[in-house]
């Protein structure tokens, strides 16, 4: 088939449009044709894009720069792809002005640009920078964006990137007679972790559960009466974990720029800690609503997610919680897009132990217990409770223990352990040519090679899994849990104390119990 060349008014850019993480690329085409003067926009575009066609034309009028009496079609290709959001104001009107000769066609068309035009002409920012500049690198094209857009796009390093202020200096960058500055990548955001643990009075075991989930990225889930420290010892989770690579930094950022969560364009190396309410909606939590936003699972990628007060969230959402946990990517599925987001987070849940809170407490219990304390936990099913591997009692903290001074180990000191941990893992992983990150990670063959106990360890592993009828995932996510044990002890083979250690994590709250 002949691809005969385009005509001379037809004009091109490049944008994206965005499903999910992935930045769909697209042709903007712009042609100038004879016939009734018009402005019009297609390839499927909804209220926003439409709508572009008055901001450019009232832009391009406050620049003095005439529209030629013509008719003035816009073809956003592929046109059966669905495109939302204020960006694409900037490539329509960058292959306007390319298409009646302000600017030069060739020079627009190695382009790939994104940005929201003001009526007066200045560059508004928007969201979706990063992976933008991203599909920009892949495809060897300049970006040219909003100032504002700037820093957070140059993280990626891989394609200059041009950020200016207004359209008048893009169309003197573009005809250079006042060539832009490439932008420089923001600063690195040092966020401050709140609390240390030496201020948790007594709780130790529960200290020790924080310091074997942050080492192998293990789920959580702390029941205990109200006001026993749960929540206090979970803010304090954040500070034992290491901080992001620079390709979990990446990874993370770009989530955080579609939700518009990046912070004058500086991206963080300390792991995401998200709490959202237990009357959140599915949407909020999983993601969804309009575009298919990220949820709270996807924002708290490669960090942690704190959800107090589990049983109350709605039986929906909890259950929906159950594949994501597993394969670490949530699907949302909506009538015109099909988005997928990664989601590999340490779930950490707190829980009281009934309705009032007082199970444990026989002078404040009510009538109804130990049975209130059953009914209250049941409203967490037996395959979701089955995703915990460490499931502990936080028993309320004496009088005596809050009146004496703080003391126990810093948050700095166990973190020191566990970033030593995860460097055996990570080490291990790149030795066997495994993808796994950390122990929770691993399954199948994997898993059986770098967490088969001892013969004493796997007789008691054994013996464990008959007497409390363990899950097959039960069984192997205490072999996990082993392993991430004997990491902290900087041991190479999983025995029986790390096992039994493991087991004692599992009893709590065991659905077959």
């Amino acid at each position: 088939m002949f691809d005969g060349p385009r005509p001379d008014s037809v004009a091109l850019c490049h944008t994206v449009a965005f499903e999910g993480l992935e930045a769909r690329r697209v042709e903007v085409q712009c042609a100038v044709t004879p016939g009734l003067p018009g402005f019009s926009v297609v390839g499927l575009p909804d209220k926003a894009v439409s709508e572009a066609r008055e901001r450019v034309r009232t832009a391009l009028q406050a620049m003095a720069i005439a529209l030629p009496s013509k008719r003035i079609t816009v073809n956003l290709s592929p046109a059966d792809l669905p495109k939302e959001g204020s960006h694409f104001d900037l490539p329509i009107t960058l292959a306007l002005l390319a298409a009646i000769g302000i600017v030069p066609p060739d020079r627009v068309a190695d382009c790939m640009a994104l940005g929201e035009l003001s009526l007066d002409g200045r560059l508004v920012a928007v969201l979706g920078a990063l992976p933008t500049a991203l599909a920009a690198g892949e495809d060897g094209r300049v970006l040219l964006c909003p100032a504002g857009c700037g820093a957070e796009a140059a993280w990626v390093g891989a394609t200059p990137v041009f950020a200016a202020a207004s359209l008048a200096e893009l169309i003197a960058h573009l005809t250079e007679r006042a060539p832009l500055e490439p932008a420089r990548p923001g600063e690195v955001l040092e966020t401050p972790v709140s609390g240390c643990l030496s201020e948790v009075r007594g709780q130790e075991r529960a200290k020790r559960a924080l310091e074997i989930a942050a080492a192998g990225r293990h789920h959580l889930l702390m029941i205990g009466s109200p006001g026993s420290g749960k929540s206090m010892l979970a803010a304090r989770l954040p500070g034992l974990l290491p901080p992001l690579s620079a390709p979990e930094a990446l990874e993370t950022s770009m989530i955080h720029s579609l939700a518009g969560l990046l912070d004058e364009g500086g991206i963080s190396r300390t792991r995401p800690y998200r709490a959202p309410h237990h009357t959140a909606s599915m949407p909020a939590i999983v993601g969804g609503g309009r575009g298919a936003k990220p949820g709270e699972i996807s924002l708290a990628h490669n960090g942690v997610l704190f959800l107090d007060e589990f049983p109350e969230y709605p039986r929906a959402v909890l259950e929906t919680l159950r594949q994501p946990i597993e394969t670490g990517e949530v699907v949302v599925a909506r009538a015109n897009a099909h988005v997928k987001y990664p989601c590999r987070f340490l779930l950490v849940a707190a829980a009281n132990p009934c309705r009032c809170g007082h199970l444990y407490d026989a002078n404040e219990a009510c009538g109804r217990a130990p049975v209130c304390g059953q009914d209250y936990l049941s409203r967490i099913s037996g395959p979701l409770m089955d995703r915990f591997d460490l499931r502990i009692e936080v028993p309320a903290v004496s009088y005596r223990d809050l009146d004496a001074p703080a003391g126990g180990e810093t948050s700095a000191a166990i973190a020191l352990r566990v970033r030593a941990a995860r460097t055996i893992q990570t080490d291990r992983f790149a030795a066997l040519g495994a993808a796994a990150r950390v122990n929770a990670d691993a399954e199948g063959a994997l898993l059986d090679r770098i967490a088969t106990p001892d013969a004493e360890g796997k007789a008691l592993l054994l013996k464990a899994a008959e007497r409390f009828r363990l899950s097959a995932r039960g069984y192997h996510r205490i072999l996990r849990l082993a392993r991430t044990i004997a990491d902290l002890d900087e041991v190479e083979t999983v025995s029986t104390p790390h096992v039994a250690e493991a087991v004692s994590y599992r009893l709590i709250g065991a659905p077959e119990l």
